[in-house]
């Protein structure tokens, strides 16, 4: 059974109160508490209704731990003017400007209209990127295997880049738009190389190598700053 959130609870880490959120999993053993590197998210996993009532104050108990954790975890920036982020792997200064739609330039990406609206403009602006070039980059791998994706999605998920289902049906974060290129191409390469391969053994990353070429690249770039791609948020 997949893990569900049935309640939700604020603790007080460090003189600041933090969302809980209590999960029912029945395959757990026994009441643990999780915090996502990446998202800060704050968990606690209950394996059966009963523990559920103990489940927060077990998660009171582990405060200075999380505490620790959420230490580690990147500072979340605004999409709103003054903020810099990524866009393809450059850094971005995103400008307020009195109207028109959300342009890129050299280092600089413009929002028009009311500021309270700039974070969704540009959230929506990315998404609409990433869709776009994730949608190219799948029909032009999935050409070049001779097999066409069913259907494609982009989600903002927090555990992986991407996904493959057996009906090939490929699924990626909009967050890819703002690594660089070959990033990009390494994710979309690896998915749409599952639609013959659903494994990672020898053939597979002969597929995905023959795609893009050296995997490494990507994937050490990943390692390292993929964290930090979940720290950009509207609000």
């Amino acid at each position: 059974m997949a893990r569900r959130i049935v309640r939700r609870e604020l603790l007080k880490i460090d003189g600041r109160a933090v969302e809980l959120n209590v999960r029912l999993n029945p395959r757990a053993r026994r009441l643990i508490v999780k915090v996502h590197p990446t998202t800060g998210e704050v968990m606690v996993i209950a394996p059966s209704k009963r523990a559920l009532d103990r489940a927060v104050e077990f998660a009171r108990g582990e405060s200075d731990w999380i505490a620790k954790q959420l230490a580690h975890v990147p500072a979340r920036v605004v999409l709103a003017p003054g903020a810099r982020i990524p866009f393809r792997g450059t850094d971005h200064l995103i400008l307020r400007c009195e109207s028109g739609p959300v342009s890129v330039e050299p280092g600089i990406i413009r929002i028009g209209g009311h500021a309270e609206h700039a974070p969704r403009r540009l959230l929506d602006f990315l998404k609409k990127q990433a869709k776009r070039e994730l949608e190219q980059k799948s029909f032009e791998y999935g050409a070049k295997l001779g097999i066409k994706p069913k259907r494609i999605t982009v989600r903002d998920t927090a555990s992986r880049w991407g996904s493959c289902s057996s009906t090939r049906s490929l699924s990626f974060s909009w967050r890819l738009i703002l690594a660089p290129t070959f990033v990009l191409d390494y994710v979309v390469a690896h998915e749409v190389a599952h639609m013959k391969e659903m494994n990672h053994g020898e053939n597979f990353w002969r597929i995905v190598e023959n795609l893009i070429g050296n995997v490494t690249p990507a994937q050490a770039w990943l390692r390292q700053h993929g964290p930090a791609l979940h720290r950009y948020a509207p609000r």
